[in-house]
């Protein structure tokens, strides 16, 4: 189902529909998307959309216009990036991730409080580990020491980060796939049960919070070696 754009009988701009990014499109809530049709179906709707192209009709739909070009481009901007179309449907489904971003960083630091961040168990250890360079780092550059060795060190495990975060993408594409099976189930008339749709939801969960820990981690050392 696509959300009607424009009226059949007159051709003009409609107001935007409550509806999500997905069915903006036209598109089910699969993750593996066809990014070159989208690409094409975005630019259609921008010439159609646009506000220029609307600059004589009445201000109603002018209006019409700019809401539905916003909301052109915000469907867009999401679903053509993998992990924000990932994350944008857990959203749809009542899912909220970690806050892991960098904004959300620059706002504890700024407001004093604790940032919500769940180490992956399976890198407690690399990461105490590393923790513990980064703060030597740190004292020997206040001190105005250098430890060439220290720094291979830590820069090597900067290097197995970047993989692992690689890694995690292949690992959650592959999820993509699981998801995108359950919905043709649906699609087809065949019975899904919510814990299968759990179990999809919440592994997807993990590798994104997983890979998102990794990100801001491999930013906080490269920030510790240029500085």
């Amino acid at each position: 189902m696509c959300a009607a754009h424009f009226c059949e009988a007159c051709g003009k701009v409609q107001p935007p529909a409550p509806v999500d990014y997905f069915t903006f499109f036209g598109l089910p809530r699969k993750l593996n998307l066809d990014v070159v049709a989208l690409e094409k179906d975005f630019y259609e709707l921008s010439r159609k959309l646009h506000p220029d192209l609307n600059a004589r009709a009445g201000s109603q739909e002018q209006e019409w216009s700019l809401q539905q070009s916003s909301l052109l481009n915000d469907a867009h901007r999401t679903l053509k990036d993998p992990i924000k179309r990932t994350e944008y449907l857990l959203r749809l489904e009542g899912v909220e991730l970690e806050e892991q971003s960098k904004s959300a960083t620059e706002q504890a630091r700024s407001t004093g409080q604790v940032k919500k961040q769940i180490v992956p168990p399976d890198l407690l250890e690399e990461v105490f580990d590393l923790n513990l360079q980064l703060e030597e780092l740190r004292m020997h550059k206040k001190m105005g020491d250098d430890d060439p060795a220290l720094i291979e060190e830590i820069g090597r495990q900067k290097l197995e980060l970047e993989e692992k975060h690689e890694a995690l993408l292949d690992e959650l594409q592959a999820y993509w796939k699981t998801w995108d099976g359950l919905i043709q189930r649906e699609q087809n008339g065949q019975p899904v049960s919510e814990l299968e749709r759990r179990q999809a939801r919440d592994k997807m969960v993990d590798l994104l919070n997983r890979r998102n820990y990794i990100r801001n981690l491999v930013r906080d050392v490269g920030e510790a070696l240029e500085n």
